[in-house]
């Protein structure tokens, strides 16, 4: 019962962080990142044919704490964001994603 409860509030944070990324609402801090700042790498993330990351995007992705960006995959089609384009990013951007992030959509929490 607990852990349905710890699963239930981590989702509900998470979907109210990604609300205000999509939403531009006020920022606010997720993994080490504005997500302001995040939000200019929504065009590399979504669509059949996304464009190729900025130097924006990727300055971001430099900072970013990967591991807790992992941790959010498996909600990024919920908004509308690829996740296999997303765990792309690091790599288009030059940098090496945590080996347990991986590219398939991991459900644990």
């Amino acid at each position: 019962m607990a852990k349905t409860s710890n699963i239930t509030l981590v989702l509900g944070v998470v979907v109210m962080v990604l609300i205000a990324i999509l939403g531009g609402a006020k920022a606010m801090n997720i993994c080490n990142m504005d997500s302001n700042q995040l939000a200019e790498c929504l065009p590399a993330m979504r669509g059949p044919s996304p464009s190729p990351p900025t130097k924006g995007c990727c300055a971001v992705m430099r900072v970013a704490d990967m591991h807790c960006l992992c941790t959010y995959k498996y909600l990024l089609p919920t908004v509308g964001v690829d996740p296999a384009l997303a765990m792309a990013l690091p790599k288009k951007c030059g940098l090496n994603p945590p080996p347990e992030c991986g590219g398939a959509l991991d459900m644990d929490i």
